[in-house]
């Protein structure tokens, strides 16, 4: 457990690193931090938070850098959450009452957003919609052999398949099949289309389990597909100094253009609240100069999608969680 004083000084390192990206000495911590100790006490105190590994010391430099365990500790022990301003608030609240026709266009606005506040890339993937309800099912006949499914929700997500037969699909099949759908399933949880419900819907219809059968495999697929991935800033991480390493910069790259590494890392279960993951932490190598942010847009149950915000370890903490708090509160009003 560290004392107020090694609490002050830790903070203000990282804090000056975050800002600076060089190496802090004492001697500049005594000059330009209202410490009021002597550059003797903050040296001393600076070895003991470099011994027990909260700081680490390139060789190259009297200064002193963060730690992976410094920036753990300064993010759950030390980190303003309010380090936003009122002009910052004015602008996310305009960003996001722009009109939108799906749930979807919300996620994207947030994304664009976040990056542009921050300076850091953003990255976000769609939710699954099996925490909504059904609000409408509706079926149009494409072709003699294709059939299209249109699903509404009542968190104002919009889900469209494709499904294809191996037999001609009537017009009056098409209305009955409407019919039957809606009467079953409108105001019922998406999860609610499972197996069992073939059999269900089945037993009230006289046609045979071959059509019914892709109808409902093809509608599971789309309600579960969350495929659409959204990056925003992508170029702004390269203006920084840990970029002009050529393997900071590779496995930057790597990550951003791996569409399955980007899946794995906003689906990862969590629950509602920010999930911070610095540096070694993080499951990927790739992945071990780098911060993670993310955050699911949960409303009222509902999962809308999440966000992330990926940067260097010497993110912005304070900023970024300031302003993902207070957006994760307009999105839900």
């Amino acid at each position: 457990m560290l004392d107020n004083r090694k609490k002050r000084i830790l903070q203000a390192i990282i804090e000056e690193y975050i800002q600076t990206a060089e190496p802090v000495s004492s001697g500049m911590l005594s000059k330009k931090y209202d410490l009021n100790f002597s550059s003797a006490t903050i040296r001393n105190d600076m070895a003991e938070l470099e011994y027990a590994n909260f700081l680490d010391k390139p060789h190259t430099s009297s200064g002193r850098v963060p730690s992976g365990k410094g920036y753990r500790y300064y993010v759950n022990e030390l980190l303003k959450d309010n380090n936003i301003t009122k002009e910052e608030m004015q602008y996310i609240k305009l960003k996001l009452e722009q009109k939108v026709n799906e749930i979807e266009d919300l996620t994207k606005i947030a994304t664009s957003t976040l990056s542009e506040m921050t300076h850091y890339t953003s990255l976000a993937i769609g939710g699954t919609a099996i925490s909504h309800n059904i609000e409408d099912i509706k079926f149009v006949l494409l072709g003699n052999r294709v059939l299209m499914a249109v699903i509404l929700t009542d968190g104002g997500l919009i889900k469209e398949t494709i499904i294809k037969f191996n037999a001609d699909i009537t017009e009056e099949q098409v209305r009955n099949i409407n019919q039957i759908f809606n009467a079953n399933l409108r105001g019922k949880s998406l999860a609610k289309i499972d197996k069992p419900m073939e059999e269900y819907i089945v037993s009230e219809m006289s046609y045979e389990l071959q059509i019914i059968k892709p109808i409902i495999e093809q509608i599971n697929e789309a309600i579960l597909q969350n495929d659409d991935i959204y990056l925003e800033g992508t170029n702004r991480i390269f203006e920084m100094p840990e970029f002009k390493s050529y393997e900071t910069a590779r496995n930057f790259l790597n990550v951003i253009d791996t569409k399955e590494l980007i899946k794995e890392l906003l689906n990862t279960g969590q629950d509602e609240g920010i999930h911070i993951s610095i540096g070694d932490e993080n499951q990927y190598i790739e992945l071990k100069n780098f911060s993670l942010i993310t955050f699911k847009n949960i409303v009222e149950g509902k999962e809308m999608g999440t966000i992330g915000i990926i940067g260097p370890t010497r993110m912005d903490y304070s900023k970024v969680v300031s302003i993902i708090k207070y957006m994760l509160k307009e999105l839900n009003e």
